[in-house]
């Protein structure tokens, strides 16, 4: 009896089922088309907002990791001051890039070298941008995070030994104007975008920008005191391991925002996918830069420097960034991997030519950022290694010489580097008046 019973309802439901369906199929046929093509231009106008919004603060968390990594490998007497620094050039960041960054990077570039001056306006209130796909104000947002990134490479490099004001004038220019100009090129569909120049996410965008502008004021500033002498180079060990490993976990976690968004679109299927591959192939790079640097120093050091291990991820995750997407996993691994090896090499060069980079970030942003760069074309058949070489080189001049000059000019002026008592005294007591470690003894702070 419950058989028949079961029988009979499902045949039942099955019938009004059918019944549901031939109606539901009669509506559709006489319902507009208009309101099927608005409600799927707002989901994808929604999930597009969402990539830009889950992306931009992830890669807002970014800073975090920088001030984590630069306050664990510079020396306890300096922790306040690479604290302040960062989350002052992030708060300058968001300023100039609203004030004129966003404009000159995105709007009226057409094909040329830069695009208007002038603060950017964001959506109304209760906006409906889906003539664009996604709202304005997380567009903005989303860019805004990456030029804070820019500036946060060069803080790391000048630690130590330069003061902050002048360093706090450079990063106004850097995001305020070198970085947007340089940007348009390319992603505010400048002259390098007409060329087929390709850069997915800002492996020489952001990455060599920031690293060029480090490496201008580097030789500008000069080295620490007592870090190269007659009897070689003079290591001097950061203050936290655990807190730069900390942080360079912050800044792997912050770089799946840093590329996955930077797909741009999140309203299809096959966005989504390519975004799920981006974040793969990101992890995967990373992964092969750790583990050849690990293996490279024991092979070269007889001992395995955990410096080297932290910048391999970092310079694998640069490596990637220029092209996230095409490659397969085997690919990825091998441009991961030669990033790490970048790494490994480059940091003894700059200390044979006696270029003072605290947190190795010329290997890792601007060396690791040009390789991720040449080697787009081997995934990716759109590019072209002579396109690419030509993009390099371009932006490698223009951020260059604008750094060296802006950088000579406030040394001329206004002075860059802090005197030789204060450095030895610590830029925390110099110029911050905090200390980040208070409880340490004097002998600590004198290091």
């Amino acid at each position: 009896m419950k058989t028949t019973l079961k029988l009979v309802g499902t045949a039942s439901l099955a019938l009004l089922a059918a019944a549901g369906t031939a109606l539901a199929q009669d509506t559709a046929a006489a319902a507009p088309e208009a309101p099927q093509f608005a409600l799927a231009s707002e989901t994808a106008y929604i999930f597009n907002t969402l990539l830009f919004l889950i992306g931009g603060f992830l890669v807002m968390w970014m800073a975090a990791g920088f001030a984590m990594l630069e306050a664990g490998m510079v020396r306890a007497k300096n922790v306040s001051m690479q604290c302040l620094k960062n989350i002052t050039l992030y708060s300058i960041a968001g300023l100039m890039f609203w004030i004129t960054g966003y404009n000159l990077m995105y709007t009226g570039v057409d094909g040329g070298y830069l695009g208007s001056f002038g603060p950017y306006a964001f959506d109304a209130v209760g906006g409906n941008a889906l003539d664009t796909g996604y709202s304005t104000a997380s567009d903005w947002y989303f860019q805004m995070v990456f030029c804070a990134t820019t500036a946060s490479i060069v803080s790391g490099t000048l630690a130590e030994r330069i003061k902050l004001w002048p360093f706090l004038i450079f990063t106004v220019i850097l995001t305020g104007f070198i970085y947007p100009i340089a940007g348009s090129w390319k992603w505010g569909a400048g002259w390098l975008d007409g060329m087929g120049f390709s850069d997915f996410a800002g492996s020489t965008l952001v990455h060599s920008v920031g690293g060029w502008a480090a490496l201008a004021g580097a030789l500008v500033l000069g080295a620490r005191n007592g870090k190269y002498t007659a009897n070689g180079v003079h290591p001097m060990p950061g203050s936290s391991m655990p807190l730069a490993t900390l942080g360079t976990f912050i800044l792997w976690l912050g770089w799946f925002g840093f590329n996955g968004a930077s797909q741009l679109a999140m309203g299809t299927i096959a966005d989504v996918t390519d975004v799920s591959r981006i974040f793969a192939n990101t992890n995967m790079a990373a992964a092969a830069g750790v583990v050849v640097a690990v293996i490279l120093t024991q092979v070269l050091y007889k001992k395995v420097d955990v410096t080297m291990a932290l910048n391999g991820a970092l310079a694998g995750l640069v490596s990637i960034t220029a092209e996230p997407l095409a490659p397969s996993v085997w690919q990825a691994v091998f441009v991961g991997a030669v990033g790490g090896v970048i790494v490994v090499f480059t940091v003894p060069l700059l200390d044979k030519l006696k270029i003072d980079d605290v947190v190795g970030a010329i290997p890792v942003h601007l060396v690791a950022g040009i390789w991720g760069t040449l080697i787009v074309p081997l995934s990716n058949s759109d590019a072209s290694y002579s396109v690419q070489i030509i993009g390099i080189v371009a932006y490698g001049v223009f951020a260059f010489v604008i750094s060296l000059v802006v950088w000579l000019i406030l040394k001329s002026t206004i002075g860059i580097r802090a005197s030789a008592e204060e450095e030895a005294l610590g830029l925390d007591k110099a110029e911050v008046g905090i200390e980040a470690y208070p409880e340490f003894g004097q002998g600590s702070q004198r290091v």
